[in-house]
């Protein structure tokens, strides 16, 4: 079967994209699949790489991105015989349906989440509406539309100042890895906090800040759900910004997290609760709050998270008694068979 790994990407998280695209062609199962690599430029160019069939062939991480090496790439290859794409993307235009979309309209079996769920997923806005439609526990938060915020961006602010209180947590609706996000303390930094959300979406969400601990919980299949046991975010300061997360990796991930049974169960039923309300399938994870009280609050569903040897998600999957090789496998198998299945409903609907 041809796999085609898809890297990369327009969105400020094409760094964390390459850096799980090779980690994952360094550990899969080279005697079920020739890899072609695609890789999408900073500028949407899509670029064929050389195929991978066998671990030896894998280039360098600087390679991954060298544009010299590469050939554009014809989609309609992708659609010929017996082929699977796998999208590793962060972010917008590659984790919020656009790409998934694009296989659904060519019929192209695709790894990960479909169409609604991802799109859900990116839009921290419509995914907060959603948990809170389906009882699950979110924090307190308010939209800010860019069209308010550029007509009176003072009383904008004394709304907010006047809703939470500090710290305050500002974050583009649409983008992850922390890119764009800032805790707020005083009422001065607000206005530049939303200010520099907006440069990356034209709506923002404004969160009330806790002081909790981050707990995330992997989630893997289509309708039949499984969670793994809970990872930790252990933290020596508030907040970690996207150079501290992927550049300069200075957050330590505790597997399992230090909680009691009792926690970890709700915890796991929550994220395969918040999955379930997304239509998710394939592959999320889902990021908790726990405060010192015990209270718990769904952050988000991530429908992509990073898939680097050291991320989160394979990690507590290994924990949980699925090593990172059959993690990466069973993905690919998720996504053929719910191709298969949605085909199979196609074909008993037109008989």
């Amino acid at each position: 079967m041809k796999l085609y790994l898809i890297y990369g990407g327009k969105s400020a998280e094409h760094e964390v994209s390459i850096k799980s695209a090779h980690s994952i062609l360094n550990i899969i199962y080279y005697e079920h699949y020739t890899v072609i690599p695609v890789y999408i430029t900073r500028e949407g160019k899509w670029l064929r790489g050389e195929d991978i069939n066998q671990l030896d062939e894998v280039v360098s991480f600087e390679e991954m991105n060298d544009t010299n090496a590469k050939t554009p790439f014809n989609f309609i290859e992708m659609m010929e015989g017996e082929s699977v794409a796998f999208p590793v993307l962060h972010g917008p235009n590659g984790e919020d349906g656009t790409v998934q979309g694009l296989f659904e309209v060519f019929d192209i079996p695709y790894v990960g989440a479909g169409v609604l769920a991802s799109a859900i997923g990116m839009d921290k806005i419509i995914s907060k509406s959603v948990f809170k439609e389906a009882g699950l526990p979110i924090l307190p938060y308010k939209e800010v539309r860019l069209t308010d915020w550029k007509v009176d961006a003072a009383q904008v602010v004394d709304s907010l100042a006047a809703e939470f209180d500090y710290p305050m947590y500002v974050k583009p609706a649409n983008l992850g890895s922390s890119v764009g996000i800032s805790r707020v303390l005083d009422k001065d930094k607000l206005k530049e906090a939303v200010d520099l959300a907006f440069e990356y979406d034209h709506r923002v969400v404004v969160e009330k800040g806790v002081k909790a601990r981050e707990i995330e919980v992997a989630v893997l299949g289509n309708e039949d759900i499984h969670t793994s046991v809970p990872g930790e975010l252990v933290k020596n300061k508030p907040f970690y910004a996207y150079e501290d997360k992927y550049l300069n990796e200075e957050v330590f991930r505790q597997v399992p997290s230090d909680i009691s049974p009792e926690l970890t169960k709700k915890l796991r039923e929550l994220a395969a609760q918040a999955f379930h309300a997304i239509d998710g399938s394939g592959v999320s994870r889902a990021d908790f709050f726990l405060t010192e009280e015990g209270e718990i609050y769904l952050n988000e569903v991530n429908t992509f998270p990073g898939f680097t040897k050291t991320s989160m998600y394979p990690r507590v999957w290994a924990k949980t008694g699925l090593p990172y090789q059959d993690l990466i496998e069973e993905v690919i198998q998720l996504g053929i068979r719910r191709h298969k299945d949605r085909l199979e409903i196609s074909t008993r609907r037109n008989k």
